[in-house]
């Protein structure tokens, strides 16, 4: 089942959603932001939120349960969910600056594939007429270890737009640490780069931003593929921070009964996380502590060379690192979202756990072919995957069932990302900027963005 432009089709619920999440709020914090207003649905607008697809497809069952995708990486210039927030960001900045002829700066730490989904936003917005390149642009903050995710797109190919559309790499630790540069560039230096540039910067990185957009897969889910009335659903989801859950969650609130959305039982979440960043599984199994003293202890095996637990199966019972980061994809620490998404949990059902990278290639082969049912093509060799997130969640929902976490019946995997090295031209370090603290940032901007 193939939902077409998802955000043209639940339209006027995202409009709803930014009243209700934002409203009075927007702005009351003294940050800049262009309003919750949303341009009309023009065809203009309509070919900029076409690439807003949702596919929900059946999978061959595992051990009696019911599997399915919902493939939220269907637009090519990204290949994942961010593509939906990103969209609604840049529209309601491009409305603003259609009522003001004001410019926009939208600025952005990312780990990678929020930066990706931005940057094609604001390229789709130039390219379907809605605003000019010299009216909006984006600056992304991403770490070193990310570059490799990110691609060559007209935003970079072209030197104007490459100038005005910069990237900022950090090469320190914690990678996380962008945000932190990001959001302090905002704080220190906003007020003297706006005179200075002419341009009004949003620090975009706010929860609310995504959840709007978000909805769109609860109304999807009500309209076309509802649960069983008599039947729980889990929705199992590879997470940083959970936006994606919450924002399902949130649609789910606002969905009619008439719709679908109030007939089947309450969803149940399942968080699918790596040994890098495991916070969320660590708040939801220890009231919400994240002390590294709640994991599992991990012996050296001389002979398979892999360190292996049997203390707790939410864990991964063998790593080649007990503290690998998998992906970069999932670089944040302590979410502030982890409360919101345990009290869920909690109250609806669900779970988490954790992989590792040995067990996601362990299981490859059997992923791999069980997505070949759904037309999504996985690489012959893993070793040219550049996003994990696909394969982590259906890692974690196997070794979940093996290990009798999974008591539903019902589960639908949150397809959020996935890329290999042969679906795009991947950037290199030329005209890319190297950051290292608010200072460095604010030097790159002026050297860029000055006109």
């Amino acid at each position: 089942m193939l939902v077409d432009n998802a955000l043209a089709r639940y339209f006027d619920n995202v409009r709803l959603a930014l009243r209700q999440l934002l409203g009075e709020r927007d702005g009351a914090d003294g940050d800049f932001t262009p309003g919750i207003d949303l341009p009309d649905l023009t065809p203009a607008m309509l070919e900029y939120l076409s690439v807003s697809g949702i596919e929900h497809v059946r999978l061959p069952s595992y051990r009696g349960k019911n599997l399915a995708l919902l493939d939220l990486t269907r637009n090519p210039a990204t290949m994942t969910t961010k593509t939906f927030a990103s969209l609604v960001i840049v529209a309601r900045a491009v409305r603003f600056i259609r009522d003001t002829g004001e410019r926009v700066t939208i600025v952005t730490p990312s780990s990678g594939n929020k930066a990706i989904a931005l940057r094609d936003a604001v390229l789709r917005a130039i390219s379907c007429g809605l605003v000019s390149a010299d009216q909006l642009n984006v600056v992304a903050v991403v770490p070193a270890n990310s570059v490799p995710k990110l691609r060559v797109s007209e935003l970079f190919s072209d030197p104007e737009l490459r100038k005005r559309n910069p990237i900022a790499v950090y090469h320190g630790d914690p990678p996380g640490r962008v945000k932190d540069i990001s959001r302090g560039l905002v704080d220190e230096h906003r007020t003297e780069l706006e005179r200075g540039l002419k341009t009004n910067f949003w620090y975009t990185l706010r929860l609310e931003n995504y959840l709007a957009a978000d909805i769109v897969r609860a109304f999807a889910e009500a309209e076309f593929f509802p649960a069983s009335p008599d039947e729980p659903r889990l929705h199992a989801h590879a997470v940083s921070s959970a936006y994606g859950l919450l924002g399902h969650s949130y649609g789910r609130s606002m969905a009619p009964p008439e719709s679908g959305g109030g007939a089947s039982p309450d969803p149940r979440y399942f968080l699918v996380q790596h040994l890098g960043a495991p916070d969320m599984v660590l708040s939801l199994y220890h009231q919400g502590s994240t002390d590294p003293s709640h994991l599992p202890q991990y012996t050296y095996d001389l002979e398979s060379g892999l360190y292996g637990q049997d203390e707790n199966p939410r864990f991964p019972a063998v790593t080649f690192e007990p503290s690998e980061a998998l992906d970069p994809t999932f670089y944040t620490r302590g979410p502030a979202t982890s409360p919101r998404m345990d009290e869920i949990i909690h109250e609806q059902g669900g779970g988490g756990i954790v992989v590792s990278m040995a067990e996601c290639l362990n299981r490859y082969p059997r992923i791999r072919a069980l997505l070949g049912a759904a037309n999504i093509r996985l690489p012959a060799q893993p070793v040219a995957l550049r996003e994990w997130s696909l394969v982590m969640a259906f890692t974690g929902v196997l070794n979940a069932i093996d290990r009798g976490l999974i008591a539903e019946n019902d589960v639908l995997v949150h397809g959020s990302g996935s890329y290999s090295v042969a679906d795009y031209a991947p950037l290199t370090d030329r005209d890319l900027h190297p950051v290292e603290d608010v200072e460095s940032l604010r030097q790159v901007l002026c050297e860029t963005l000055a006109s």
